[in-house]
């Protein structure tokens, strides 16, 4: 599948996820998504990296534009070396929290993304990879 675009950021403070998402959106523009979907993806990066940060005490992002098969998307994937989540099912559902948070992020950014990964170890950190294809 080739990789139109590929740039990775810092997530280590909340101004990293304001420019986290205005590349998100960018990259969303570019490759023509509509302004629902741009809303989407930019709300599971927003939910996503915050995570990082708050939970996993900050990481990377990877923002790729992908081309396949005649339609365009874009894969997000958000490392981080905190202490990992030690019940991925119980993470993704919704209320639950190890914060003061509502407990919609993993599970609402699986409801936004068309694709959806989540690797995580305890004491090694986690990796969530998510994917939206243009409608």
């Amino acid at each position: 599948m080739p990789t139109l675009s590929d740039e990775r950021l810092a997530l280590g403070s909340s101004a990293d996820i304001v420019a986290l998402r205005q590349a998100v959106r960018a990259a969303a523009v570019e490759l023509r998504f509509s302004l629902v979907d741009q809303t989407k993806i930019v709300t599971a990066a927003s939910e996503l990296a915050r995570n990082a940060l708050v939970y996993g005490g900050g990481g990377i992002a990877r923002v790729e534009g992908l081309l396949e098969g005649g339609r365009r998307g874009l894969r997000l994937t958000f490392e981080d070396k905190g202490p990992g989540i030690p019940d991925i099912e119980r993470a993704l559902k919704d209320g639950f929290s190890t914060g003061t948070g509502l407990g919609l992020g993993l599970g609402g950014a699986r409801r936004l993304s068309n694709e959806f990964a989540i690797d995580s170890r305890p004491g090694e950190g986690t990796r969530v990879t998510i994917t939206r294809w243009t409608s």
